[in-house]
């Protein structure tokens, strides 16, 4: 007997036990995506509108096309439905308070020399989050003349990557923000009304990328501050244990990274952080190599 359907009172072709499990398990292979069957509802929901716009009729012929080597870009549009793309301008104020009093002084002497500094906002959403970085750093003052100065925004769905890089919001969007943040780096877009766009000045300081966080990262630099937050909840211990250790190696000594309210750095790699408190942690210093050894005198 086939699996019993996974039921919902949505509309649309029904979910068995074993389609999920072989999309659940794409979903993990993929990106990372630890989706629980309780989540069939959401998983339903979401690719109905996949199967509706190609004219699919049911999730195993969805499932076979996506398994397939010509379901490559639809693998994509299948990842970006599972994941959720909500964010605000400065969401958890707290971190921004600590990074403006902690972490920004230092990094803006570094600039003044000369240095060179990175930020990450890894799992970017809508841009509303890069884009906050870069307000939070220029409300110190100006950046030195040819400073070397780069927020990296970076996320698995190519749609919020392209929507970030453009930077027009609607009035719905712009929660968060100041009066005065908005007079310094948004202009009403002149043909769509309701909408801010980002000034070109604010934009040429945050960079646009589609990363998957599972894949090989490209940058060869190090960061100073790395934004990770509601990204890992949808990983399981495994992957997030693998991402720590990766966070760790791209990080400076004593660089900083800022989780979502509801993640926490596993204890077995509490050698590579330290919890600086609110979901905030500081990267370990490595352990110093041992002292040499005093050469031998001779007849040692």
């Amino acid at each position: 007997m086939p699996p019993p359907a996974l039921s919902s009172p949505i509309a649309g072709p029904p979910l068995d036990r074993a389609a999920f499990d072989r999309l659940a398990g794409l979903a993990h292979s993929e990106a990372g995506l630890a989706i629980a069957p309780s989540k069939s509802a959401m998983v339903r929901t979401r690719l109905a509108r996949r199967l509706r716009k190609l004219g699919i009729g049911s999730f195993e012929q969805y499932t076979e096309l996506v398994e397939s080597d010509a379901g490559r870009n639809e693998r994509r549009e299948m990842i970006s439905a599972l994941t959720t793309n909500v964010s605000n301008f400065f969401r958890e104020g707290h971190h921004f308070t600590r990074l403006q009093e902690e972490v920004f002084p230092a990094l803006r002497q570094r600039l003044a020399t000369g240095g060179r500094v990175r930020i990450w906002s890894a799992g970017c959403s809508n841009g509303q989050e890069p884009y906050s970085l870069a307000i939070a750093f220029l409300e110190a003052g100006p950046l030195p003349e040819r400073a070397d100065f780069r927020v990296l925004a970076s996320d698995i769905d190519p749609k919020v990557v392209a929507f970030g890089h453009v930077g027009r919001y609607h009035d719905s969007m712009m929660t968060g923000l100041s009066e005065a943040h908005r007079q310094a780096h948004f202009t009403p877009c002149p043909r769509e009304a309701n909408h801010q766009i980002v000034s070109s000045a604010l934009r040429s300081m945050v960079v646009f990328r589609e990363l998957n966080l599972q894949d090989r990262w490209p940058m060869r630099g190090r960061f100073d501050v790395i934004f990770c937050r509601n990204v890992v909840i949808y990983f399981d211990a495994a992957t997030q244990n693998r991402l720590w250790h990766r966070f760790a190696e791209v990080l400076h000594p004593e660089g900083w990274m800022f989780l979502g309210h509801s993640e926490r750095v596993s204890e077995n790699c509490s050698k590579l952080f330290s919890n600086r408190g609110d979901t905030a942690y500081q990267r370990c210093p490595p352990p110093a190599p041992p002292p040499p050894r005093p050469a031998l005198m001779k007849g040692e």
